[in-house]
């Protein structure tokens, strides 16, 4: 997106006389939508002035699809989700994806109806639907946002939208994109019969070799993500390598610019060029693309086997990273790939339960929601009196306990000799059901 508003530049004064009517043709193509009177005042703090998070969707739209890729749905629906940092130097980016099983707490968000959703844990991928009942994108991008921004303490500043046709005129621009499947994949769902080997693909094979899913590898949204992160990597760099001339270039830009829908910050080309020129320089080895650590959530809910649930303390770390603006790169990648092999469990993680507020029952009903979450919640009382929710622990057990706050975004965690052994001890305090969602 940003290497779009980039070359428009270039665009402008290759094709001479007729730029005026090329920049205004562009700037019309991009939809603009207005988020911020959606998302309220109670949001993350920009810890990093300067850097910018932008919030990445791949819209499924059926629209001009002629009835292919799941005619029967009737709403709207994300894809792929992630988030691009830039940081405040202009001399790294991070790419972030979400799978979309993930399993988080969605907040209440505007239906488009004139009523608000509940709270409640589901997909990640179901807050841009819920958002979308009305078909508003706005407000799909900031039932998004809403659940990003609660689900990883970042600040989002923009966001920008991509719909399939879009996709598939961007990489039909370049004359396709090669790709090199070990295996064979026939996918009805993805509408895909490719066979092994490299070959070069374009249209409605280039949408469905980034959407197959269930028929290449182990069926993972984990495994799909890898391959359209590779598959964006090389249509970025073949677009650089190709698109030399005014006319193959406008065949890109307006493709990619139809599929657009942003935030207004973005909704035009200057804005686009401008984040362009912010991130121009930066060298292919210090913009790194990696997912959110997960395991599946059938370790913590046995009858869960269709999600995943964010991998603590190491999903914490990241956004911790990327909120104080701190680089990953390729090491930091490594390291979080390496620590999926051995995920501490939510159900490993004992846990007593102490009220430390006046509210009766209130242990009860945290331990009752810890379950749910997949914790072993092991005892129940109540506490002394607390301002704010806590987790102590005793020596040997801070993982476990960093794993029970990173469930609970703002929840400390501290070491203590009266500690229970074994377990590690929530003591809640009335702003818990903030924190829980």
């Amino acid at each position: 997106m940003a290497w779009t508003g980039g070359v428009v530049g270039v665009l402008l004064l290759g094709t001479a006389g007729t730029g005026v009517w090329v920049y205004q043709h562009l700037n019309g193509n991009i939809h603009g939508a207005d988020v911020n009177s959606e998302l309220g005042g109670d949001r993350p703090v920009n810890l990093s002035p300067g850097s910018k998070n932008i919030l990445v969707v791949g819209s499924d739209s059926r629209a001009g699809t002629g009835g292919k890729y799941g005619s029967g749905l009737t709403t709207m629906q994300s894809d792929t989700l992630m988030v691009l940092h830039i940081s405040a130097d202009h001399k790294w980016a991070t790419a972030v994806s979400f799978p979309r099983d993930s399993w988080v707490p969605i907040p209440a968000c505007d239906k488009g109806d004139g009523t608000q959703s509940a709270p409640h844990h589901f997909k990640i991928n179901e807050a841009y639907t819920i958002g979308g009942l009305s078909g508003n994108v706005g407000k799909a991008a900031a039932c998004s946002i809403k659940t990003v921004e609660k689900n990883t303490g970042l600040r989002i500043d923009h966001f920008v939208s991509v719909d399939f046709q879009g996709f598939k005129g961007m990489v039909n621009a370049l004359g396709g994109i090669e790709v090199c499947p070990k295996h064979a994949i026939h996918d009805k769902k993805a509408h895909l019969d490719l066979e092994a080997g490299c070959q070069n693909i374009q249209d409605e094979k280039a949408l469905g070799y980034v959407r197959t899913r269930y028929s290449v590898g182990d069926g993972s949204d984990l495994g799909r993500i890898g391959r359209q992160q590779e598959f964006m990597k090389a249509l970025g760099k073949k677009a650089q390598e190709k698109l030399t001339s005014p006319t193959s270039l406008y065949g890109f830009l307006d493709s990619a610019t139809k599929s657009l829908t942003t935030d207004t910050g973005l909704d035009n080309i200057n804005a686009l060029t401008s984040l362009a020129s912010t991130v121009k320089d930066i060298p292919s080895d210090r913009l790194t693309f990696l997912t959110v650590p997960t395991y599946p959530r059938e370790a913590d809910v046995p009858t869960d086997k269709a999600n995943v649930v964010w991998q603590y303390p190491q999903a914490a770390e990241l956004f911790g990273d990327l909120a104080h603006d701190r680089e990953i790169g390729a090491a930091g990648k490594q390291k979080f790939a390496d620590a999926q092999k051995n995920p501490v469990t939510a159900r490993s993680v004992r846990v007593r339960v102490l009220n430390g507020t006046s509210t009766k029952g209130l242990a009860a009903d945290v331990a009752q929601k810890l379950r749910q979450l997949g914790f072993t919640v092991v005892f129940t009382d109540n506490g002394p009196s607390t301002d704010s929710t806590t987790v102590s622990y005793p020596t040997g057990l801070k993982t476990q306990a960093e794993v029970l706050a990173g469930r609970l975004p703002g929840t400390t965690t501290k070491e203590s000799a009266q500690a229970v052994p074994g377990a590690v001890t929530l003591t809640v305090g009335p702003d818990f059901s903030a924190k829980a969602g």
